[in-house]
């Protein structure tokens, strides 16, 4: 029965990759790689670069292009339904020709806000390829964010709150703040900030890796604004933030 690794690599450094998904990684003979375009070549590379880090003999990348999908959908739902069936689609066609044992690595941790696992279990569910896998965890960006700011995620004895930008923006602030991914819209200027404090961070354990920590008030145009200079400069970004009342 064939093989595959669903492996989490954290957020860019090649040092988060743990001794687990370094040995997983050394039994995978190809590793499936879903493009993002032209402009993000580099989150390949970064993949790359971890990949000739850790290996200690030849591998293979079989390159898979990501379906489009619409970003800014009124049945959201319903559009990462057929996105992730399309995706799918593609990994199944890729993997049935592939004789040994497949790895895909995965930012962060394959369980926090990642559709691989259910990209994976959508093929299982088809059942025109037979094979095993094995999840190996990862250094998440929530991790990433809260070592480099050198702070805890959470007050004591309170709950950590993850979410995303889109439902930032349609619930608001809760008493006990929120850690918040997924938001391509800057949803954090839409809270007010006199008693709110943020630590944000993009391009986590990468060398573009910028930080920014203070007051919401005081500091959310700065967020935008830089937030901005980086996505144009590379055409992608990827970022987090701690959103906390009273600091």
């Amino acid at each position: 029965m064939r093989k595959l690794y669903v492996i989490g690599i954290g957020a860019g450094d090649p040092d988060h990759v743990t001794l687990q998904a370094v040995k997983a990684m050394r039994r995978v003979e190809a590793f499936f790689v879903i493009g993002k375009g032209e402009a993000k070549q580099e989150l390949i590379a970064v993949r790359t670069a971890i990949l000739d880090e850790h290996m200690d003999r030849p591998y293979r990348i079989v390159p898979i292009d990501d379906p489009p999908r619409d970003r800014t959908p009124i049945d959201y739902p319903g559009v990462v339904e057929d996105w992730h069936d399309r995706r799918s689609a593609l990994l199944e066609s890729a993997f049935a020709e592939v004789e040994g044992v497949g790895g895909i690595l995965v930012w962060g941790d394959p369980a926090l806000y990642d559709s691989t696992l259910r990209m994976v279990e959508r093929v299982l569910a088809r059942g025109a390829v037979t094979f095993d896998y094995a999840v190996i965890p990862g250094i998440t960006s929530a991790q990433a964010l809260a070592a480099r700011h050198r702070m805890v995620l959470h007050g004591i004895g309170e709950p950590v709150h993850i979410t995303t930008g889109r439902r930032l923006r349609e619930e608001g602030l809760g008493a006990e703040g929120a850690l918040v991914m997924l938001d391509g819209d800057c949803s954090f200027t839409a809270i007010p900030g006199d008693d709110v404090h943020i630590w944000w961070g993009a391009y986590l354990g990468m060398p573009d890796e910028t930080l920014i920590e203070g007051s919401l008030s005081e500091v959310r145009d700065e967020i935008v604004r830089r937030r901005t200079e980086l996505r144009d400069r590379k055409g992608w970004i990827m970022d987090i933030y701690l959103l906390r009342r009273g600091g």
